[in-house]
């Protein structure tokens, strides 16, 4: 091989495990998601955090609302929040520290995090629909990530 040649990089080509392979490329895209997805974890549960401290507060940043049939005190939402803020910040330092509990318990977390806020809508409704889209992507990111293996079961 002379000097100007680069050596080979990964399997031959259209053997379909390379690196500009689709299956490597979305691979590394999860992989990226879910590091991602540690930091939004972590951001998400902050801003429940602070959703929850205004809802114990009675702050005025809330919609009123009239009938709605899960319809709780406020109170209670803010504390719903608050605690479901904390542990998914302790879930998503989990994911970034790269443990298999904080993977697990952030689809739970995640999960758990789009039916509180749909149950939110009439108090918030775009940020809860925010906060359900970032949900979504977090549970997509920990879901796909290769790193874990395929054959791993939770």
């Amino acid at each position: 091989m002379s000097q100007n040649t680069a050596p080979p990089r990964g399997p031959a080509p259209g053997s379909g495990s390379g690196p500009g392979s689709p299956s490597s490329a979305s691979a590394s895209w999860a992989s990226g998601g879910t590091l991602f997805a540690g930091v939004l974890m972590l951001v998400t549960g902050f801003m429940d955090v602070f959703q929850g401290i205004a809802g114990i507060a009675e702050d005025d940043v809330y919609t009123r609302v009239g009938d709605y049939v899960f319809k709780f005190d406020l109170t209670t939402w803010g504390w719903i929040h608050l605690i479901l803020g904390v542990v998914l910040a302790i879930a998503g330092y989990g994911v970034l520290k790269g443990a298999e509990w904080g993977r697990v318990a952030g689809i739970a977390l995640a999960s758990l995090n789009i039916l509180f806020q749909f149950l939110f809508l009439p108090y918030q409704p775009w940020w809860a629909l925010f906060s359900m889209a970032i949900s979504v992507f977090v549970i997509w990111a920990l879901a796909t990530d290769e790193a874990y293996g395929r054959d791993e079961t939770f």
